[in-house]
This record gives C-alpha cells, sequence and structure tokens, in this order.
C-alpha cells in the first residue's frame, strides 16, 4: 500500500485522500449527500458551496461508483499531472468538473422549461418539508412531474465529470497508447476506447431521461477538458 501511494503524483495523492475521507464521512453521517450534493440552483436545497464540494462526493448505496473512478484517478491522473504540472493539473481537474456541472444544468434547465414553461419551476412547486411532500399548481403527467421532483430533490454527486476530463486528456495526449482491460483479449488504443466511451454517454444522455446517473455531466468534463487542452496549446506526447 505505501508503494502504491509512494507512487502518486501529489495532487493526485491529495484528491485520493479527499474523496475517500468525504466518502467515509457521508456512509458515517447520512444527511451529508444532501448538504454537499449539488442540486438544481432553483431548488430549495440548493446551497452556495455545492458546486465545489459534489465532485468530493460519492454515492453510499453501491462503493462501485467511488472504486470505479479512483481507480480512473490512480491509472491516468499521475502520467497527466507530470505533463501537466501539479498547479495546472488540479485547475484542469477543477474546471473539468464544473464544466460537467455547467451541462447537466443546461440539460435540466430545458426540461424544466419544456414541463413549465420557465427554467424557474419553485413558483409552481410547493414543498411540504414537514410532510416531505411536493405538490404543483401545474396539470402535468405524472412522468413531467416525476421529472420536475428528480431535478429538484436529486442531488448530484461525484468526480466523474473531472475524470471524463482525465481520461479525454490522457487519449489526446497519447491517442495510440495501448490499453489492456480485463476480459479484453486484445489491446485498444487510447482514442478508441476513450472516444466510444463518450459516444456511449452521448447516447445515454439523450435515451435515459429517467437515468439517476448525469450521463451528459461526463460528456460535460470531456468536452471541457478538451477546450481547456486546445487554449493551452499542449501538445501530444505518444503518437
Amino acid at each position: 500500500m505505501n508503494n502504491i501511494f509512494s507512487n502518486l503524483s501529489p495532487v493526485v495523492k491529495n484528491l485520493l485522500i479527499i474523496n475517500i475521507i468525504c466518502f467515509i464521512g457521508a456512509v458515517i453521517f447520512e444527511p451529508a449527500g444532501r448538504w454537499f450534493g449539488v442540486y438544481y440552483p432553483d431548488s430549495p436545497f440548493f446551497k452556495i458551496w455545492q458546486p465545489i464540494t459534489y465532485m468530493f462526493m460519492h454515492s453510499t448505496s453501491s462503493i462501485g461508483h467511488i472504486f470505479f473512478n479512483m481507480f480512473a484517478l490512480v491509472m491516468f491522473g499521475p502520467i497527466i499531472e507530470r505533463m501537466f504540472g501539479s498547479k495546472r493539473f488540479l485547475n484542469y481537474y477543477l474546471i473539468c468538473a464544473l464544466g460537467a456541472l455547467v451541462l447537466q444544468y443546461g440539460v435540466q434547465a430545458i426540461e424544466v422549461k419544456q414541463i413549465t414553461g420557465s427554467i424557474r419551476a419553485s413558483t409552481f412547486l410547493n414543498f411540504d418539508f414537514a410532510q416531505d411532500r411536493v405538490s404543483t399548481s401545474l396539470q402535468l403527467s405524472k412522468e413531467q412531474f416525476n421529472t420536475l421532483i428528480s431535478i429538484y430533490g436529486t442531488p448530484m454527486v461525484g468526480a466523474s465529470g473531472a475524470i471524463f476530463g482525465l481520461l479525454l486528456a490522457f487519449a489526446y495526449l497519447f491517442p495510440n497508447m495501448p490499453l489492456y482491460f480485463m476480459f479484453i483479449p486484445v489491446p485498444i488504443k487510447a482514442k478508441y476506447f476513450v472516444g466510444a466511451y463518450i459516444l456511449i454517454e452521448v447516447y445515454l444522455g439523450f435515451n435515459n431521461s429517467g437515468s439517476s446517473i448525469a450521463h451528459l455531466a461526463h460528456v460535460g468534463g470531456a468536452l471541457f477538458g478538451y477546450l481547456l487542452i486546445k487554449t493551452w496549446k499542449i501538445k501530444k506526447g505518444y503518437h
């Protein structure tokens, strides 16, 4: 274990520690996910600190959420940090996570407007916190009502947006680097693996509106990562 940590770059090591501490805290103190996950800005549950804290929180219902995110951070983060430098790498990580949130908010705003005619549906929703109940003054279908409740009452958590930014950076910097995966007998070039992964997320984002996974937020992390790399004029490494 000590050998694993000693091979990690400084920012990756600290991000890993922070995420694990936050996960343990959320397991012990269940309301942490609701306080530090991020809600739609018009939601009564939204707090000003959530756009930052959400990226360090993960679902406590399945350890797979944090495991796969942290596995990708450890696998791809150190080589990217050494190429970018620690300060730029941290900026890249944070901006990708915020970019994921920007795209997610945009998608949610469109959904809310399509249902209510406004991106602010709080004026049409009545939250009874004492009874843990929500009602609306609008005539909505059950599906529309459930969509609004999901947007306004379900927090987004996780480092996935930042992780997709790292995957994009790795595929851009080392497009022909062969990646080996369990159960796949042949190596796959980074550009094909990451490209296919992003396309799958785009498809799921537009075809799984009821999913609890913010697929388009993942795409937002990759998109902002690409824009940063082009803005910073980062050159490719492994061809």
